[in-house]
């Protein structure tokens, strides 16, 4: 019996495509896109056709604009055997071949699988399977050593994951290349607990006939299991760090705090520690004193596997709680002359930010202001959520940002949490009702060169609707703050073209 629940806005069909369906819908998208092209239409497709999910849509899409051949592709990368066996030994997976291989081949009554774990830039490092089923896979190019990218053998599900950032299933005749399209496969991504950074993807690929609907699932659970053995060997790294680190902080005069790599905390003397701190992206530079957005300004000094941070006396003052994360009004950070939001303030007026979206997967704000420069990694939400605002610098409710986000404006929760936590680094930077950067402050983007690289694990319908409108040239992303004394963007900050 089916049991009722919560209706989405698109139902979805009851049964997903047959490969025959598949392999109708890309004859077709491949042929109105050909069509459009030569006509300069961009209308949309008739909306009584099946389409392609959004994800593969797109990928099709952006690979038809570069000019991919789906029958050819494009010429093979293939890395030697010393570079593979460098990228196996520096990519942080090796380790985990062995609980992989247990977990995701040796199960009993499963068809004949192949599996394959590539680093973060589409390489496949390790592959292995039933005999027969490989010699099938390196007639397509689906060997060890190769690169399994979009550019080159189109869409699949490796590159999938890696784009999205999420599990992923390329079935059939969603791959862009005809000679792919009968297999299936299923990947999902691997990131480092330590720092968030995406350093793989675990794959599983079999005939499109026989694999099987959970097998996304499962591969999702090993990408989980993988992640679970890298944060057990973080945490006794930290341990190690934190025994060394005990003697050091006894003998420092005032506050101080040993760090991680990643600015997690190992050990803390004379004041509240923090879980972790963030690090600027492009790493410490040779100045003795650093701006922290959480302790104001700071001695670094390096250690053999982390960092000392030791407070200046002249911003004496014990790191403000955060805030908490319900209520639409949340402050994000408390002010004072002392506190967190109270030195940030004192940074938005005037305040220059950069929001570089160049790298796909490696988003990054910079901030230059009153109080200091600073920059860090942003997660793929956070970054979502500053392009939005700054592309609409009249500001946005929770709502419209739901709606932006999720196609569902009652999705107000999620929003306000994940603005609450940006608001928590960046203070007076983010003004609400609405949510909006501050009026003194300056926002540029640099995106990529290709429209379609910009946050591509985004599948937001504001997001496409973006990506589509810089595409075909209709509007442009907000560029580099001027230099002091012009005139800043205009205020809507998205910046459409005049007519040709």
């Amino acid at each position: 019996m089916r049991q009722p629940g919560r209706q989405t806005r698109r139902p979805e069909r009851r049964t997903p495509q047959t490969a025959a369906e598949l392999a109708k819908v890309h004859e077709r998208a491949l042929a109105e896109a050909a069509a459009r092209a030569a006509t300069r239409d961009t209308g949309p497709d008739d909306p009584s056709l099946f389409q392609p999910r959004p994800e593969i849509g797109d990928s099709w899409e952006r690979l038809r604009r570069i000019g991919l051949d789906p029958d050819a592709g494009a010429a093979a990368v293939h890395l030697g055997p010393a570079e593979i066996e460098h990228r196996r030994r520096t990519s942080g997976l090796d380790p985990l071949l062995p609980v992989l291989r247990d977990t995701l081949l040796e199960q009993p009554g499963q068809p004949p699988l192949i599996l394959a774990i590539a680093d973060a830039d589409g390489h496949i490092l390790w592959q292995e399977g039933e005999r027969g089923l490989r010699r099938s896979a390196d007639r397509i190019g689906f060997l060890t050593g190769a690169r399994w990218i979009e550019e080159s053998v189109g869409t699949n599900g490796i590159a999938a994951a890696l784009r999205a950032q999420r599990p992923m299933q390329v079935h059939s005749a969603e791959h862009y290349l005809r000679s792919h399209h009968s297999w299936t496969c299923v990947a999902a991504p691997v990131h480092d607990p330590g720092t968030g950074r995406l350093i793989g993807a675990i794959n599983l690929s079999g005939p499109a006939h026989s694999v099987r609907p959970y097998l996304l699932q499962l591969t999702a659970t090993a990408a989980k299991l993988a992640e679970t053995e890298l944060r057990a060997r973080r945490l006794e790294s930290l341990h190690h760090l934190r025994t060394l680190a005990a003697p050091m902080l006894a003998r420092v005069n005032g506050p101080a705090l040993v760090v991680d790599a990643a600015g997690w905390t190992a050990a803390a003397a004379g004041l509240p520690p923090p879980a972790r701190l963030r690090l600027p992206a492009e790493g410490w530079s040779t100045a003795a004193v650093h701006w922290l957005p959480s302790l104001g300004e700071c001695v670094i000094e390096p250690l053999a596997d982390g960092w000392l941070v030791r407070p200046v006396p002249l911003r004496s003052a014990a790191p403000a709680p955060a805030a908490d994360l319900d209520g639409p009004d949340d402050p994000g950070a408390p002010d004072g002359p002392g506190g967190l939001g109270g030195l940030l303030a004192e940074q938005a007026e005037g305040a220059r930010v950069r929001l570089d979206l160049r790298r796909p997967g490696s988003p990054a704000l910079s901030v230059h202001g009153a109080a200091g420069s600073w920059s860090h990694a942003l997660s793929p939400r956070h970054a979502e959520l500053l392009l939005l605002l700054a592309t609409e610098r009249n500001g946005l409710s929770a709502a419209q940002l739901a709606d932006a986000l999720f196609g569902d404006p009652a999705r107000t929760v999620t929003v306000r949490a994940e603005l609450s936590r940006l608001r928590r680094h960046l203070g007076g930077l983010l003004a609400h009702r609405p949510y909006r950067f501050a009026e003194s402050v300056l926002v540029g983007v640099a995106g990529p060169e290709d429209p379609y690289d910009l946050l591509p694990s985004s599948s937001g319908p504001a997001l496409r609707r973006l990506r589509a409108e810089l595409a075909s040239g209709t509007v442009r992303l907000p560029g580099p703050p001027p230099p002091p004394g012009q005139l800043p963007a205009p205020r809507t900050g998205r910046v459409p073209l005049p007519p040709a």
